[in-house]
């Protein structure tokens, strides 16, 4: 199987860092945790969706784009980062907002990712919640074809095959620096959401005859409903990659019991997280996503559902700038 095969722009830092956590390891009295430094892509503040637009703005820059379009919700990394690719590249960018949260905090409309969406010189719509925001995109796109422009629409998330790509060449990425370094991983833990992610990372995994389990911690979607959107990109990945069946479907596991409310919507367990990964470690999380998958790893190893002579890889998936769009839900005031 060859990557090398698909165009790609560089546009990540990488390899991202692998690092011990040693003083969480020892807080929460669990197995030996490590982390996978995915925040440090380098892109706008860095994060997951980088290794995607790797694939995603070159195929848009092989097929004469001239405009990229994305949606995602108002404090969405990916449109971030998807406004940044492009301003490196050169090409217009539109974002698609949608209000997920109901939020009307001055922070949450305008600073974080909006903020940098706005210096990266994308133009911005916004939309309410509950629509098919993908829809809501290809109507937009074929607005602007209508009127002469080449517009390539990368789906929320980045979450297509093409884009999954980002995180097969992730997985590679991290066996190799499991190799050199030694270490024998039993678990890797992540956020997510879109499905892009976690799709590619078991695609590659799996390509690879690794006999790692992958645990998604969801952040939106109910369990049965994640792990088919999961299997489903897998399954088209591997088929783009020319290794179809390589992924089975009880290789796709995720658990949603950290969701809380509801996307975007931090629970007392997301807030936690953000914490003592901060006070243990240095390690900012993300309210959204990081934070979340964060929460449930805590939350497993206090349980007992890691055993203390294993190792457990976590995967940053990056979004800490987001937290500045959060200020209402941190009690900064009183403590400061």
């Amino acid at each position: 199987m060859n990557l090398a095969r698909f165009p790609r722009v560089r546009l990540a830092h990488l390899p991202t860092p692998l690092e011990p956590m040693p003083r969480l390891t020892k807080a929460l009295n669990g197995p030996e945790l490590w982390i996978k430094r995915d925040d440090c892509t380098g892109l706008s503040t860095g994060g997951n969706k980088t290794r995607k637009l790797e694939y995603l703005m070159a195929e848009a820059m092989e097929q004469g784009a001239d405009i990229v379009l994305t949606q995602g919700a108002t404090q969405s990394n990916h449109a971030r980062q998807t406004a940044a690719a492009a301003a490196k590249l050169g090409l217009d960018c539109h974002i698609l907002l949608e209000d997920r949260t109901g939020y009307n905090h001055e922070n949450y409309k305008f600073n974080g990712n909006v903020l940098l969406d706005v210096l990266h010189g994308a133009s911005i719509e916004h939309r309410g919640p509950g629509l098919d925001m993908n829809a809501e995109m290809e109507a937009v796109a074929e607005t602007m074809r209508g009127e002469g422009r080449n517009a390539y629409a990368i789906p929320g998330g980045g979450s297509n095959a093409t884009g999954a790509l980002g995180y097969v060449n992730c997985a590679f990425e991290m066996l190799a620096q499991f190799n050199d370094m030694g270490l024998l991983v039993d678990h890797i833990v992540h956020a997510t959401g879109s499905a892009g992610t976690q799709a590619g990372l078991i695609t590659g995994l799996k390509a690879m005859n690794a006999d790692i389990p992958l645990l998604g911690i969801g952040v939106r979607a109910p369990k049965d409903k994640q792990e088919a959107n999961v299997f489903a990109l897998a399954e088209k990945t591997a088929e783009k990659l020319g290794c179809p069946g390589v992924v089975k479907r009880e290789d796709v596991v995720a658990n949603t019991d950290y969701v809380g409310e509801g996307y975007g919507l931090p629970a007392p367990s997301t807030l936690e997280a953000i914490d003592i990964f901060a006070r243990t470690e240095g390690i900012l999380l993300d309210p959204v996503y990081s934070a979340k998958g964060a929460a449930g790893l805590i939350d497993l190893i206090r349980k007992g559902h890691f055993r203390k002579d294993e190792r457990v890889v976590f995967l940053h998936t990056g979004g800490a700038i987001g937290l500045t769009g959060y200020t209402h839900v941190f009690d900064v005031k009183d403590r400061a």
